[in-house]
C-alpha cells in the first residue's frame, strides 16, 4: 500500500509529501512511458502551484494503474479534520476552494480510479467540498442493517477477544466504558480503539 499524505497549513496546501512520487520515479525509467509524462511527474517534485497540486493524485493514480495495469482504491481517513481546522483559525474559504479542485481531479475526473471510501464524522452535503460529486453513498450509524456492524466491534466479538486474552472477568468493566454505540439489530457496538488498547495494556 502506498500512503499519499497531504500537508494543509494556513490559507494553502502548500505541498504534499513527496515521498509516494519519490519512491515511484523508479517506474519512469520504463520504455512505456514518454519524456512529457516524465515532465509532468517532475513538476511534483519540484515546485508547483496549486493547480498541479490538486492534480497531483490523479496522476499518481495514472502512474499506478499504468505500472500494474490496474484501477487504484483510493481511501481518505478524517477528511473533516482540516476543513475544523480551516473554520476556527479563519481560512475556510481558501481550504475548501483548494479541496474542491483536489476532490474534483480526484473523484469525479479521475478515469484511474476503481473506487475510493471517505471517513469523517463531518457530513457531506451538497454545500461542502463535495457538491461537485454526484455519486457519494453516505454510511451512518442509523444507515440500516446493512452498515450497522461496521462502525465498532460487536459485542460477540469483544468477548471472544476478552476470552482469547484470559480476561473474560473483565466483561463488565468493558462494558461499561467502551460499549460506545448502538443499533437496532445490534444494540452493543464497542469502540475499536478503546478496546484495542484495553487488550494491548
Amino acid at each position: 500500500m502506498i500512503k499519499f499524505r497531504i500537508k494543509i497549513s494556513n490559507y494553502a496546501c502548500h505541498g504534499i509529501n513527496w515521498e509516494a512520487y519519490h519512491e515511484l520515479s523508479y517506474f519512469l525509467n520504463l520504455t512505456r512511458f514518454r519524456e512529457k509524462d516524465r515532465k509532468a511527474f517532475d513538476r511534483v517534485l519540484n515546485i508547483m502551484n496549486d493547480a498541479d497540486t490538486q492534480f497531483s493524485l490523479n496522476r499518481l493514480s495514472w502512474l499506478l494503474e499504468k505500472y500494474y495495469g490496474k484501477q487504484v482504491v483510493v481511501l481518505l481517513d478524517e477528511y473533516g479534520t482540516p476543513m475544523r481546522e480551516a473554520w476556527v483559525k479563519g481560512y475556510w474559504d481558501e481550504l475548501s476552494g483548494f479541496f474542491r479542485g483536489l476532490f474534483h481531479a480526484m473523484f469525479k475526473t479521475n478515469r484511474h480510479l476503481e473506487r475510493a471510501v471517505i471517513t469523517g464524522i463531518t457530513q457531506t452535503s451538497r454545500e461542502s467540498v463535495f457538491s461537485d460529486l454526484n455519486n457519494l453513498k453516505v454510511v451512518t450509524t442509523i444507515s440500516g442493517k446493512k452498515y450497522e456492524t461496521v462502525f465498532g466491534f460487536t459485542e460477540n466479538a469483544v468477548l471472544s477477544a476478552l476470552e482469547e486474552f484470559g480476561l473474560s472477568e473483565e466483561k463488565q468493566r468493558v462494558k461499561v466504558w467502551y460499549d460506545g454505540f448502538t443499533s437496532e439489530k445490534c444494540p452493543h457496538i464497542y469502540n475499536p480503539w478503546s478496546i484495542l488498547n484495553f487488550l494491548d495494556e
